[in-house]
């Protein structure tokens, strides 16, 4: 992968981390004898559940998506194992295959925080999920983190579509930066009272159910009209990346408690949730963060909700738009126009 492709996608997928993880993230390298030889089993029955939701519900929410890469790099406090990666760098041990996961496991120590959620090419240049354990990530519990591990997975769909990168880059977001940290360091217009006004009245439009697609539209292009032409793609973009990501996760949330039967091993852990109240919590995050509407607190944390209720708002306006979504991608404004 080309440097500055490494360096985006980094940023990128580290940007999936910021709101949600309390902790600060602190990178080091651990060894020890105590180090463990194989995965725990809860964290093999999670890794599962993920992997078996994925085969079930993920092509009728994305078109496809099964047939993205899900490589996982499991972040335990002393080690890192890595499930489904066909390309294992010669830092890695491969410790035996697991029948349950249908993956070869490798190992190596531990590199990354483990309270660390999110996608990028962590190893071999292979856009790969890297996720704490359910307890030591913002989830803390099986079903969030399930849900969480597709949200994720849901990046790398993104990620392995003909034409990503090059699409990203004729953004033209980067403003001189060569890092690849423009994705969460963009200077938008956050405080600026035309920018707060306008996010409310986008935010009161998404939380009113008789909200017509039309009537966003105008909205959304109104607020874009005030802002620099380079403001407005990088609004766009975050609510196509980021906002419909947080969009899937309220999807899958939903479709398990409508139409998914946990497997008898997930279901019987002593942590588990049904996926109901997932749903229900996801629904009821984006509700408070449309109803605060705290721009400048929030920043582009907010820009998940939005998304997300574009996404939710979508589906009950202008059905089959998923189909839209990588056809013309880097933006959510068109898929409110009629097709």
């Amino acid at each position: 992968m080309r440097a500055w492709r490494r360096r985006l996608v980094a940023a990128l997928w580290m940007s999936s981390v910021a709101g949600l993880a309390g902790a600060p993230l602190a990178f080091a390298a651990e060894t020890g004898p105590s180090a463990p030889a194989v995965l725990a089993q809860a964290d093999r029955i999670r890794l599962a559940e993920a992997f078996r939701m994925s085969a079930q519900l993920g092509d009728r929410i994305w078109p496809g998506w099964t047939a993205a890469p899900f490589a996982v790099l499991l972040v335990t406090p002393d080690a890192e194992f890595l499930v489904r990666h066909p390309k294992p760098t010669p830092d890695f041990t491969r410790i035996g295959h697991d029948d349950l996961l249908d993956s070869d496991i490798y190992r190596r120590p531990r590199q990354f925080p483990t309270n660390l959620q999110a996608t990028f090419p962590a190893v071999a240049d292979l856009p790969t999920v890297v996720i704490g354990t359910a307890e030591n990530t913002a989830s803390k519990t099986s079903t969030p983190w399930v849900v969480t591990v597709m949200h994720e997975h849901f990046h790398q769909l993104q990620t392995s579509q003909p034409g990503y990168f090059a699409g990203v880059d004729k953004l033209d977001l980067k403003r001189g930066d060569t890092t690849g940290m423009w994705m969460l360091n963009f200077a938008f217009p956050y405080a600026a009272p035309g920018a707060l006004e306008h996010v409310r009245q986008l935010a009161q439009a998404l939380g009113a159910p008789s909200t017509t697609r039309a009537q966003y539209a105008q909205l959304r292009a109104a607020f874009n009209a005030g802002l620099q032409p380079d403001e407005a793609r990088y609004f766009g973009f975050q609510l196509w990346q980021e906002g419909l990501a947080r969009y899937t996760e309220i999807r899958i949330a939903d479709w398990a408690a409508a139409s998914y039967a946990p497997s008898p091993a997930f279901a019987a852990l002593p942590d588990y949730q049904p996926f109901a109240a997932r749903a229900q919590a996801l629904h009821a995050r984006v509700n408070e963060q449309l109803a605060a509407a705290k721009l400048a607190d929030d920043k582009r944390v907010l820009f998940y909700a939005i998304g997300a209720a574009e996404g939710l708002l979508l589906d009950r306006t202008a059905p089959g738009w998923q189909a839209r979504y990588f056809a013309q991608p880097f933006d959510t404004l068109p898929y409110f126009a009629t097709p």
